[in-house]
């Protein structure tokens, strides 16, 4: 297709009421499962269904992405014009016929559709969740702010997911989709441990010694810079570069062009001038991915064992040292498997949930000291 049409609005309406439809799935279940319970109650649960759902969508998207059908339709928000590839089948197959193995068949661009369907369904949820919360925040005593900044990310990461298809999986681009679609899950985690701690609660936030939390945080922020190198290898395609375990091609210290590997702003298999990127600049972007790896293995574990220490955090270490696992597995699995799909999927997977966990831990807990205060602040309330 042509630049001008990459961007064709005249389905927009017709997509977004067929994630209306697919959002009223899930809506219908939350009321009628509690159509007993308080408002409030509706809402975390509306809140946890739409932080799974959210999840499934972030592994959706990998598998759309590992199977290449991200240009299964190849402009946005519809299908060569139209809101299903069922309106664009002749279009579809002619670009079959030219390009059998092309980016654009019709099992790829149903996979795309799909996407793009499920992905206009949790934004209809995340609108519900912002109205809601701010009808319910008397109740649940808790601002709507998280939700109204889920709500706002959500139709930046829509931006960016139509920037996805526009400038032809621009690598920078995908790998800012992917690390929003994880921010997404964080936010909206947040506004679950929001809910859970709220004043009139019976659960308490964890209390935790202060270089356990400062190393929360760090670990958290190697967690962060690992899915984005994680990323840059999936958007690069550059998972078989290495093809060995744990050596690479032969040897601890492989032929690497660091430069032409993480120069951020170029075409997908292209360098900076425009030419096909070297072999070794995608064994550079694999290699960095897995000594650092190496080094966020380490602090988790770490951490792991800082957690486990205290039994207020011990269930949260166990899911860290599950996770730390299936990472190591799924990851391994990758390079000498030949990178097969169910375990590509799985290793994002596995990043959503570490996420998830350390993002509940870090937002669930205080400093011990200030659980202290806390406490003696609420005793002195309660008895003045």
């Amino acid at each position: 297709m042509d630049a001008v049409s990459l961007v064709n609005l005249s389905p927009v309406v017709r997509v977004m009421l067929m994630g209306a439809v697919i959002a009223l799935g899930p809506l219908s279940w939350i009321w009628l499962r509690h159509r007993q319970a308080s408002g409030a109650q509706r809402l975390r649960a509306l809140t946890l269904l739409t932080l799974f759902l959210t999840f499934d969508l972030v592994l959706f998207g990998a598998f759309t992405r590992l199977t290449d059908s991200g240009l299964g339709c190849p402009d946005w928000p519809g299908c060569y014009g139209s809101a299903s590839p069922l309106g664009a089948h002749a279009p579809i197959t002619a670009a079959q016929q030219a390009m059998p193995t092309g980016p654009v068949t019709h099992s790829k661009a149903w996979i795309e559709m799909v996407h793009r369907y499920l992905a206009t369904a949790v934004g209809v949820l995340i609108l519900v969740l912002a109205v809601a919360s701010t009808v319910e925040r008397r109740r649940l005593r808790v601002s709507p702010a998280w939700a109204w900044l889920t709500l706002l990310w959500v139709c930046l990461q829509g931006a960016f997911g139509a920037l996805t298809v526009t400038m032809k999986l621009f690598p920078a681009i995908v790998t800012l989709h992917l690390l929003g679609g994880l921010v997404l899950l964080a936010l909206l985690r947040a506004q679950v441990v929001a809910y859970d701690t709220r004043p009139e609660s019976v659960s308490e936030p964890l209390p935790l010694h202060p270089t356990t939390r400062s190393a929360l945080l760090l670990v958290y922020g190697l967690l962060w810079m690992q899915i984005a190198l994680g990323g840059w290898v999936s958007t690069n395609y550059a998972v078989l570069a290495c093809e060995t375990f744990p050596t690479c091609q032969g040897g601890w210290w492989p032929t690497m062009n660091f430069s032409e590997g993480f120069t951020i702003w170029r075409a997908l298999g292209m360098n900076a001038e425009g030419q096909p990127i070297d072999f070794s600049a995608l064994t550079a972007i694999h290699y960095v991915h897995r000594l650092f790896a190496y080094v966020v293995l380490l602090a988790l574990g770490w951490l792991s064992w800082r957690l486990w220490s205290a039994p207020a955090t011990r269930h949260h270490a166990r899911w860290l040292l599950a996770l730390l696992w299936w990472q190591f597995a799924t990851g391994m699995s990758n390079v000498v498997l030949d990178w097969p799909l169910l375990s590509a999927v799985g290793h994002t997977g596995g990043a959503a949930g570490l996420v998830l966990v350390l993002t509940g831990v870090l937002l669930g807990s205080r400093t011990a000291d200030d659980t202290v205060s806390a406490s003696k602040f609420n005793v002195s309330r309660l008895t003045s």
